[in-house]
């Protein structure tokens, strides 16, 4: 499995493709996280998408959402269409139901400023299959990954659609989400690492003892002269 450094920045996108949805699921759907933070769920089908923190609030507004949407689409429409070819027959159990498809692209930025990035696909939750999308290798991790990397592998347009959407359209969004990401962290970091608006005790408690002979001295000579 490909896994991005812990101290790296990171954006990923997982798809699941139901063959077979329910009248009130959506036959494709994405997970957008930033960091393994979540911040956005989009709907392929109706093109709604559901802002889940502040940064899906703040990247809504970048020049290049729409055009991520549009990405996103496609992707959803390409692996359902390779869904047919590429679902193992021996995983489908009798009376399980149809299999679903879910496909994690993730990129990340290492501290040299190198981006990578790579997919993951699997059924029902089972990792089944990975591809490098730097240097184009498919490596099988589950039987019920052969059948799909036999037919992605002689599939030259298949192939460069993932290397290219990862080492291009989300490496380019992942630096655009960051300027946004690292923006927020910083102000977070600042609110958190202010000055403290609560006075020190021993002060107050010096404060107390001053005032306290003045409110004495005040009674004593309100009781004398009375």
């Amino acid at each position: 499995m490909f896994v991005s450094p812990a101290d790296a920045h990171s954006l990923s996108y997982k798809f699941t493709i139901d063959p077979q949805p329910r009248d009130d699921q959506p036959w494709c759907e994405v997970q957008g996280e930033v960091d393994q933070k979540v911040f956005l769920s989009y709907d392929c089908g109706t093109a709604k998408i559901k802002y889940m923190s502040p940064l899906g609030e703040e990247v809504k507004s970048m020049n290049a959402w729409e055009t991520q949407t549009v990405t996103l689409r496609d992707t959803g429409d390409l692996l359902q269409e390779q869904m047919p070819d590429v679902t193992p027959e021996k995983l489908i159990k009798v009376g399980s139901g149809p299999l679903t498809l879910q496909a994690r692209m993730t990129c990340w930025r290492e501290d040299n400023g190198h981006t990578n990035a790579s997919w993951e696909f699997g059924f029902n939750g089972h990792l089944c299959l990975l591809f490098d999308s730097e240097n184009g290798h498919w490596t099988v991790v589950h039987p019920g990954g052969r059948r799909m990397k036999e037919k992605w592998e002689n599939d030259r347009a298949v192939t460069d659609f993932f290397k290219k959407v990862s080492m291009g359209d989300y490496r380019a969004w992942l630096q655009a989400f960051l300027v946004c990401w690292e923006k927020m962290l910083k102000t977070s970091a600042s609110l958190t690492m202010g000055p403290s608006t609560v006075q020190p005790k021993t002060p107050a408690i010096k404060h107390i003892t001053w005032i306290l002979p003045v409110v004495l001295t005040s009674f004593t000579i309100t009781v004398f002269l009375g």
